[in-house]
């Protein structure tokens, strides 16, 4: 009787014992989903990500933008996407209204979100618009309103994290993009590029 795959148990997909472990950098796109197939016809990573049998290490919502990775290593998917890891991740959030130096401080302490402390954060006001594309479609503009750039860096990943932290302190989010994962960056790919990447030990060695 021929040998039934490994699962591994977070990601409940086989793990191939067989075959080089490979390893990508992606900008995901606005509005596309962070998986291979959706029923519903929406855009998904299988549109613009051609490699066979590599998978998301973690989650990036369809309304948000920005670095994904991806591999066919499951004990490196569990490294990136483990909350036990505690890997810093890299925000650049568009704000609406231009939040204090307080209020950024509150993400330091850690922000009650739905009856639970967040870990402490980091966050900082940036001097100017990070050089990325402007989105498509693009976010929506308020007369009279101004918007403001910050970053934002968590060790955890609760469902829209960032989204919530900003509407706390009374800034809700207009655009969100994922610009670091640990040691792993952005590095100005557009959106929808790809990028092969070596890793040894589960950390960036070289592109």
């Amino acid at each position: 009787m021929p040998e039934r795959p490994r699962t591994h148990p977070r990601l409940h997909r086989p793990v191939r014992d067989k075959g080089p472990l490979r390893y990508f950098l992606l900008h995901k796109p606005y509005g596309t989903l962070c998986q291979f197939t959706d029923e519903g016809g929406r855009p998904t990573l299988q549109s613009i990500f051609p490699i066979a049998d590599m998978y998301p290490c973690g989650r990036l919502d369809t309304d948000s933008e920005g670095l994904l990775l991806l591999s066919n290593d499951g004990v490196f998917q569990t490294r990136i996407a483990s909350p036990s890891s505690k890997l810093w991740k890299t925000y650049w959030v568009q704000v609406e209204g231009e939040p204090s130096r307080e209020s950024l401080e509150k993400f330091c302490n850690g922000l009650e979100i739905e009856g639970v402390m967040t870990l402490p954060a980091r966050a900082r006001r940036m001097k100017a618009a990070p050089d990325i594309q402007e989105r498509v479609p693009p976010i929506r503009v308020r007369k009279n309103i101004p918007d403001t750039w910050i970053e934002v860096q968590l060790r955890e990943g609760r469902n829209r994290q960032v989204r919530k932290m900003t509407a706390a302190i009374g800034h809700p989010t207009l655009r969100l993009v994922r610009a670091a994962i640990g040691e792993f960056f952005l590095d100005g790919m557009p959106a929808g590029d790809w990028r092969e990447i070596v890793v040894l030990d589960g950390k960036k060695y070289s592109e």
